[in-house]
């Protein structure tokens, strides 16, 4: 279409497409120039009149035909409109025709703010010499049309941006695409937004987008403002409105495939025979074209399915369906779900206000009793609409009466609108829960009352589910059933429907006036279902039980402080809920048995005894007795077999619970809060294993909970905060089902407490408990545990080792080396017990049975030193069996120490100028081929008899130090302390000799290129090739693996050669054979044979040596076990 030219389109009643009413004075040679140009390079038929026509007063038969045959009027506010009578006369005629013929009206404000264009008509028609029967007209036009939305110049930078706002505005009113929305647009953008941005960043296949809520709350509205957006976007566009009311019409369904063929393939020529000849159709029409559909109040599969398949439609289309039932969006996998959200406070108040006043905000005088209507409106859109426009222009008494009136009787167009939601359900069942929810249970828990309404047969658990689907209900996030206060008025008014003028012939009473009326003048009749009365605690009014005697199908009782006197033989016996709090009796009578009860609260009552005799009551789910003061024994819960709740709080009399309650199997949850008479419970009580919560908090006079506690296997929740209890049992951190719990000051997730339960059991304060059972099952968030000396008797350190899978270490402290002696003695019979070391050589075993392995690995901050030595390694290693020992020197970095079996002493040197950094320990053992595979160690254990203490480390900890816990080991070894090392090894090996070697920061100081490589002349030494490949983890740990054939090769003397770069020192602990370049002093204690010869290559810094030596020791670490078996 050529833009230029007059738009052309099928005949009409529209002359024109735009009016442009304005003051010429003002703004004819400016904004209407640039305006006008505008609108009609668009190719927008606009008519503008001649400065000529307006030199008369009243409007000519050419001007009001060109008003009323223009389909949108653009009304230009300036300063002095208002002091144009012609301005007016149009403007008069215009909203006119927007009132009668669907006339656009788009105002301007120019140089001027719509606030102030009304203040200027009032200053203008005050002295204006109008009669006041002509004055009102016109200012009721001025005022209805400054509160249209329009443009306003003052928050635009320049004029031609408005333009074209403006022109692009118009041009989406003329075309057929664009729908239109409601004259007051509140908070529609924000909500619509979130679908938008979805849809944009989702352009792939076919994307379906559901928009959910209750009846009124603005769904078409919001899916009409999305489709504005995006219909410019598509070619092919259909907005099928009210599908649900279309859908029930002879050939409704038809007709709607007709109609979305015909807006989709833009002709009229369509004719569908059957539903399914038109889902065929649609198929072949539109397979290949890109759409956007909107699906208005689908209510049933089967109407989305006739209509626009997913496979129906081209790649890149878009299906918003509208529905009040979120069952439809889920079966349809739709893309993305916006829950259509209430109005806040402020967008209903100036919703109402613009309906009610034609303004944003009241009246000052209206101010309270509009916030009272919109209260009740409760941010639905429609209800605030249709109030709104009902209110305009009426006098405060009216309104009051109205909000009067609502309270008993909810609005007819609004009741109309979301009962729709009530009729769509085809369950009787579905139907009644809903209004036995919206009459009794609002604000009540979910799961109690599905208790209830599966007790009276109706299924509740995929009913209230149906519910929440549809809008009808809601449940909030503390898992209370809610419901708008609309839905819960339109189902109180289903239920008064059915008998106005006497609710004695109502299903449901919940209106105090007419509950009153019933049982005081003995109407009641058998159809009432349910009745509930709420009174205050002073009530004094008495009702006979007569009363009740016709209402033989009364299920659902509440009666709140009500007294009710005569023979209980004529009240109802078929109840499932009878909620009575205050009842007034000290026992049931024996005529008050409910057989069928499925929740029973006497809350707050004066009972004495529950009953005199057990009854069975075997569909009886929840027994509540909170706050009954005069309670001093619970019933005998003998005949109550599926009893799940038992809810006693604050009954401050009660002394004991009858044993019966170990009958309960299939309890649930007990609660026996601030009984603060009761004393220790009864065993049978831990006999209940599938109690989930346990709650004893305020019983002060309980002192002791059993061990027994751990039987109670289903137990989550253990709340028992300020009772007498000083200790916890034991077994409870044994409890694999314990998730939280509050107890002796303890209190939160059971992961979180039981650690520092575990610590306060081996404190001080606790030295004269017996001592503490393993710890089966316990928490996996023990990391560390220090045990004092006066506590020792009470803790198995290998058994808290072996429960506690992550446990890093324990730390002992003794008095004196006795105790400490006796502490490590203690360990290894526990150890030797279980099998988890060999405690002798044993010579029994055949030489040819065994394998000989070697362990090596760094404990602390020394994995430069490791890693260097591990890459030395798996080079390979040469070295000869010649001595029987580990040698050492003088180096400063360097102190070695070693002992035969599975343990080496020694005392930590002096050393001034550096500072340890880690231990390198290398254990050499034995074992059967069938345990190589075995995980050797099990855990190493640090004794310092200078200080008495004890460290036990796990073998993960050993293979993952950190920092911390390098600063633990440290702070224990100060200079001149006798320590003892030793080494536990599983079942099966074992431990031959142990070596240590203490690194300082000397031996860190340079990194060692990885070329760094040890040559062994092999005329004079023998190959060790590792039966496996050097395994190196992120523990430093390295493996080596000798075969007995080459570790039983005959031995060599060798001489080990310094290199160049070597200066070895003289040990004070180790003797060495004088070589050619050094003169070694003989030590007093160690006597060492001839050593390897190595041949190194030069370093590049003295600093290497170290990993050298290191290597050399490891080697001859190999083969220790030369002369055991020579």
């Amino acid at each position: 279409m050529d833009m230029r030219n007059p738009r052309s389109k099928p005949q009409s009643k529209w002359t024109y497409d735009v009016f442009i009413n304005f003051r010429g004075a003002d703004t004819r040679k400016t904004f209407i120039s640039h305006l006008y140009t505008a609108l009609t390079n668009a190719g927008i038929n606009t008519f503008l009149d001649n400065e000529n026509l307006q030199k008369g007063k009243e409007l000519g038969p050419e001007l009001i035909r060109a008003i009323q045959g223009s389909q949108i009027a653009i009304v230009v506010f300036s300063k002095n409109y208002v002091h144009s009578r012609w301005c007016l006369s149009e403007l008069k005629q215009i909203m006119e025709c927007k009132a009668n013929d669907g006339q656009v009206v788009m105002p301007v404000f120019y140089c001027i703010t719509p606030s102030n264009i009304r203040q200027y008509a009032v200053t203008r028609f005050s002295e204006t010499t109008l009669f006041f029967d002509e004055l009102v007209p016109f200012m009721n036009t001025l005022q209805d049309a400054s509160y249209l939305s329009g443009w306003d110049l003052s928050n635009y930078s320049n004029e031609s941006k408005v333009v074209k706002e403006i022109v692009s505005q118009v041009l989406k009113n003329l075309d057929n695409k664009y729908l239109p929305l409601p004259d007051f647009q509140v908070g529609l953008e924000p909500r619509a937004e979130k679908s938008i941005r979805f849809l944009r960043q989702n352009t792939r296949g076919v994307c379906l987008v559901g928009i959910w809520g209750m009846g009124g709350i603005g769904k078409s509205t919001i899916a009409k403002v999305i489709y504005n957006d995006l219909c410019y976007e598509f070619e092919n566009q259909s907005f099928l409105a009210n599908i649900r009311e279309v859908w029930e019409k002879d050939r409704g369904r038809i007709d709607l495939q007709e109609q979305f063929l015909s807006d989709i393939l833009k002709t009229r020529k369509i004719k569908v025979l059957s539903v399914e000849q038109g889902k065929t159709m649609i198929k072949q029409q539109l397979r290949a074209k890109r759409i956007l559909a909107v699906l208005d109040d689908v209510s049933e599969l089967e109407q989305f399915d006739a209509l626009c398949q997913r496979n129906s439609v081209g790649p890149g289309s878009i299906i918003i369906i509208t529905t009040r039932d979120l069952r439809v969006l889920n079966i349809l996998e739709v893309d993305f779900i916006y829950e259509a959200e209430e109005l806040n406070a402020s967008e209903s108040l100036e919703l109402f206000c613009k309906h009610a006043f034609r303004k944003a905000i009241p009246t000052q005088d209206f101010l309270i009793l509009s916030r009272d209507v919109v209260a009740y409106c409760g941010g639905i859109p429609l209800a605030l609409e249709v109030l709104g426009s009902y209110l305009f222009k009426r006098k405060k008494q009216e309104w009051r009466s109205v909000l009067s009136k609502l309270e008993k009787i909810p609005n007819d167009q609004i009741h109309e609108i979301l009962k729709i939601s009530f009729d769509g359900l085809k369950d009787r069942m579905e139907k009644n829960i809903f209004l036995d929810v919206c009459c009794f249970f609002i604000g009540k828990d979910r799961a109690y009352v599905t208790k209830i309404l599966n007790g009276c047969g109706l299924n509740a658990d995929i009913g209230i589910t149906v519910l929440i689907e549809r809008s009808l209900i809601k449940v909030e996030k503390n898992k209370k059933l809610g419901m708008h206060a609309l839905l819960r008025d339109m189902g109180r008014e289903i239920v008064r429907e059915s008998s106005p003028e006497e609710p004695e012939k109502h299903t449901r009473l919940w209106c105090h006036e007419d509950v009153v009326n019933v049982l005081a003048d003995y109407t009641g009749t058998k159809a009432i279902e349910g009745l509930v009365m709420k009174l205050p605690k002073t009530n004094r009014v008495c009702f006979d039980t007569i009363a009740f005697e016709k209402m033989i199908r009364l299920r659902l009782l509440q009666l709140d402080n009500v007294q009710v006197i005569g023979d209980y033989k004529c009240f109802p016996k078929h109840l499932r809920w009878l909620s009575w709090q205050g009842f007034p009796l000290k026992y049931t009578p024996e005529n008050f048995y409910q057989k069928n009860l499925v929740a029973m609260e006497l809350k707050h009552s004066n009972l004495a005894q529950v009953w005199k005799k057990p009854q069975l009551i075997e569909g009886l789910k929840i027994l509540n007795l909170s706050h009954s003061k005069n309670l001093k024994r619970t019933p005998d819960f003998s005949k109550l077999p599926n009893l799940e709740k038992l809810i006693m709080k604050d009954c401050q009399s009660l002394l004991e619970v009858h044993p019966s309650i170990g009958d309960l199997k299939n309890l649930l949850m007990l609660n026996l809060k601030d009984c603060t008479s009761l004393g220790n419970l009864p065993r049978e009580i831990y006999q209940l294993r599938r109690v989930e919560t346990l709650i004893l908090s305020g019983c002060s006079k309980i002192d002791k909970l059993e061990e027994d506690i751990v039987q109670m296997e289903s137990l989550t929740t253990l709340m028992a905060a300020n009772t007498g209890v000083k200790q916890p049992p034991f077994s409870i951190v044994r409890s694999k089902s314990i998730g939280y719990i509050s107890l002796c000051g303890y209190e939160g997730l059971s992961h979180h407490v039981f650690p520092s339960l575990i610590r306060s059991w081996i404190s001080p304060t606790m030295n004269s408990l017996p001592r503490i059972p393993p710890f089966g099952g316990m928490s996996k968030s023990l990391f560390s545990l220090d045990i004092d000396s006066n506590n020792l008797a009470l803790v198995s350190q290998s058994q808290i080792l072996n429960s506690c899978s992550r446990l890093r270490s324990v730390s002992v402290q003794c008095d004196s080396e006795i105790q400490l002696k006796q502490e490590f003695g203690r360990f290894l019979d526990d150890l030797y017990d279980a099998g988890l070391t060999e405690m002798r050589t044993s010579h029994a075993l055949q030489i040819s049975n065994l394998t000989m392995r070697s362990l090596l690995f760094g404990i602390g901050s020394c994995h430069i030193v490791i890693n260097t030595l591990r890459k030395s390694l798996s080079q390979g290693l040469a070295t000869n069996f010649g001595d029987s020992f580990l040698p050492g020197d003088n180096y400063p970095s360097w102190l070695a120490y070693k002992g035969e079996g599975p343990s080496v002493l020694f005392q930590v040197p002096e050393d001034r100028d550096s500072c340890m950094k880690g231990i390198a320990l290398c254990v050499l053992y034995s074992s059967t081929p069938e345990n190589l595979a075995t995980e050797s160690l099990a855990s190493v254990l640090i004794i310092n008899y200078t200080k008495f203490t004890m460290q036990i480390y796990k073998r993960d900890t050993i293979m993952s130090f950190n920092d911390e816990d390098w600063q633990g080991i440290v702070s224990n070894l100060g200079v001149g302390n006798n320590l003892e090392i030793f080494v536990a090894i599983g079942h099966g090996f074992t431990v031959k000799e142990t070596a240590v070697y203490l690194i300082y920061d000397q031996s860190i100081a340079t990194e060692v290129e990885p070329s760094s490589t040890i040559e062994v002349d092999p005329s004079t030494s023998t190959n060790i090739e590792p039966l496996y490949e050097v395994e190196v983890q992120s523990s430093l740990s390295v493996k080596l693996e000798a075969s007995i054939e080459e570790q039983l090769q005959p031995s060599l003397d060798v001489k080990t050669e310094p290199s160049a770069e070597e200066d070895v020192q003289p040990s004070p602990n180790v003797k060495t054979e004088p070589s050619a370049e050094e003169e070694v002093q003989p030590s007093p204690n160690v006597k060492m044979e001839p050593s390897l010869v190595v041949k190194n290559e030069p370093l590049p810094n003295t600093n290497r040596k170290i990993f050298t030596r290191l290597a050399k020791r490891v080697g001859e670490c190999l083969c220790m076990n030369q002369n055991v078996y020579a």
